[in-house]
């Protein structure tokens, strides 16, 4: 099961920024409840909202403190990119599936608007995304990607070298840029939406590990680590990438990413980021965003470092890589680290997420699987898919975000 798993190392700067914002109880007696969602991160707190917000009864559960796990390690780059680019992404699956790929997580920036703004509190803002040219080779491609996009009605823009360097203090051939996408502070979201959650009714408890996980009459029970029962109609497996530890079948393979934040820098100190998030076109990529305390976060590095004690001697080496990247594209930018943090992902061969049944455990119970940059964007679509299946509708998303598409 997945319980033990270390997911991140380092200091994550949302859990020491924030701290504990609010205090959520052990399970100590039985509960019932429509669902159960197990996972108490952002992927979690997302869809506990969807479903308390139209009616169902929720229980969540969370085995550390909430958002405790992977989400106190994210550096929350909301944007509708896909780490696989449209192109490709319509390569492999048709350029319908892929069109409703990318204009779904287009839409999914404006609904975490409406959740942000409804919780408040949670740094969002509207950001510009640059997505540059690594190298010249590069061109040919990025050219082809904003023709894909304009194509499917995203709005973007052509920047040349010239203009990447006056307006961005960017030295690279070529960058596509959007003004559809955003950041905020995935650690606040997560306990603002759970207290909401909870004050609405919705059982939300932290420090409360599940064991056993059982069909039962119309229903699943899960068992906990104290001896508590939840009998739920449906359970929602929101574990982020321990989720993988539920199933037989490999459906993604887990990586390790690297990021640091800086002290609050001065406006003109911080330039484009301050209202931009910068990412390349190689893979594994560099991306740096700015806060709204006017830090930057820089991030990257990836590797397929998979055991935390390694992944923990890593850190401070990885940093300083990165601000030797920095400097190499953006050479007035003068970063210097204050935390440095490695975390957990996992990669899906498509770039695409899972939500939904798998047939190892029956229709009753479900998985979020957010994976890639776009944790949080599909997290949100997938709040609104495992409704839609829970109430036995339909979902548009249904068949590209599901486990059919590995048959």
């Amino acid at each position: 099961m997945w319980w033990g798993m270390d997911l991140k190392s380092g200091y994550p700067f949302w859990s020491i920024r924030n701290g504990l914002m609010h205090a959520f109880p052990r399970l100590e007696r039985d509960v019932r409840c429509d669902v159960a969602v197990i996972g108490g991160g952002i992927t979690g707190a997302l869809i506990a909202d969807e479903l308390v917000a139209h009616g169902h009864e929720v229980a969540v559960l969370e085995q550390r403190e909430i958002g405790w796990g992977s989400t106190s390690a994210s550096t929350a780059l909301l944007q509708y990119e896909i780490d696989t680019p449209l192109v490709d992404l319509a390569r492999r699956h048709g350029q319908d599936a892929a069109a409703l790929a990318y204009l779904a997580c287009a839409e999914a920036i404006d609904l975490l608007q409406e959740r942000a703004r409804a919780v408040g509190q949670v740094d969002y803002r509207r950001n510009d995304s640059l997505y540059y040219a690594s190298r010249k080779r590069d061109l040919a491609a990025l050219r082809e990607e904003l023709a894909a996009r304009r194509e499917i009605g995203l709005e973007l823009d052509w920047v040349e070298p010239e203009a990447l360097w006056r307006d961005y203090g960017v030295r690279a051939p070529g960058a596509l840029v959007s003004r559809q996408a955003a950041r905020m502070d995935p650690y606040r979201m997560t306990y603002r939406l759970l207290a909401a959650c909870q004050r609405a009714g919705a059982a939300v408890h932290d420090r409360t590990a599940v064991v056993d996980v059982k069909p039962a009459s119309r229903g699943i029970v899960l068992r906990t680590a104290e001896g508590a029962l939840v009998r739920a109609g449906h359970v929602v497996v929101a574990a982020g990438y321990a989720g993988q530890q539920w199933l037989r079948q490999r459906v993604a393979r887990n990586r390790s990413s690297y990021a640091f934040v800086t002290d609050p820098l001065r406006d003109e100190e911080a330039g484009a980021l301050r209202h931009t998030m910068v990412w390349e076109t190689a893979r594994p990529y560099l991306y740096l965003r700015g806060t709204a305390d006017g830090r930057v976060i820089a991030g990257g590095e990836d590797d397929s470092i998979d055991l935390p004690a390694r992944r923990d001697a890593r850190v401070l080496a990885k940093a300083a890589k990165l601000q030797r990247k920095i400097a190499e594209v953006m050479p007035d930018l003068q970063l210097r680290p204050v935390f440095a943090w490695g975390g957990t992902f996992a990669e899906t061969a498509d770039g695409l997420p899972f939500f939904g049944a798998h047939a190892e455990h029956g229709p009753r119970v479900l998985f979020a699987m957010a994976y890639g940059g776009n944790g949080i964007t599909y997290s949100m679509l997938g709040a609104g898919l495992l409704r839609a299946t829970i109430e036995r509708r339909g979902h548009r998303l249904a068949a590209l975000f599901g486990f059919g598409r590995l048959d």
